[in-house]
């Protein structure tokens, strides 16, 4: 059986409702080795359901250099006040969330992830030729 790795951070986001007001969400950050292609954040909004994201960990690595996605996730690095910080804009059935995440926390936390599972070896963590050689034998 393979033994996976988990990644995790906790942080606090700023949920932006408008120029003059934003609200800051305790999130936590995810990255697993059984999930390789994937990054997972959920939100503590207050309520006794967190809510869960799950989007391409790709998105993310690009979305610290230059703006990227489309549709219901995207992502952009800018400079607010000086800091760098990720804006992510997330859209559901639900509503619209644009969040603000610092950079630094943001790329410290991925460069974690991808020592674990470097870009371009994702698929090596799903077993995939250990589980076809078992399924053949």
């Amino acid at each position: 059986m393979r033994q996976h790795t988990v990644v995790e951070r906790e942080l606090e986001l700023t949920l932006v409702l408008s120029p003059e007001r934003q609200v800051p969400v305790p999130a936590r950050l995810t990255y697993r080795t059984d999930d390789p292609y994937a990054v997972h954040i959920t939100f503590h909004v207050g309520s006794e359901h967190p809510v869960h994201w799950t989007f391409a960990r790709e998105l993310l690595v690009e979305g610290v250099f230059r703006p990227c996605g489309h549709g219901d996730v995207r992502i952009w690095p800018t400079t607010l006040d000086g800091h760098p910080v990720v804006l992510m804009a997330l859209s559901s059935p639900d509503g619209d969330a644009l969040l603000e995440v610092p950079a630094p926390q943001v790329s410290a936390w991925l460069e974690r992830a991808l020592r674990v599972v470097p870009p371009g070896s994702e698929a090596e963590q799903l077993g995939l030729d250990d589980g076809l050689a078992e399924l053949l034998a």
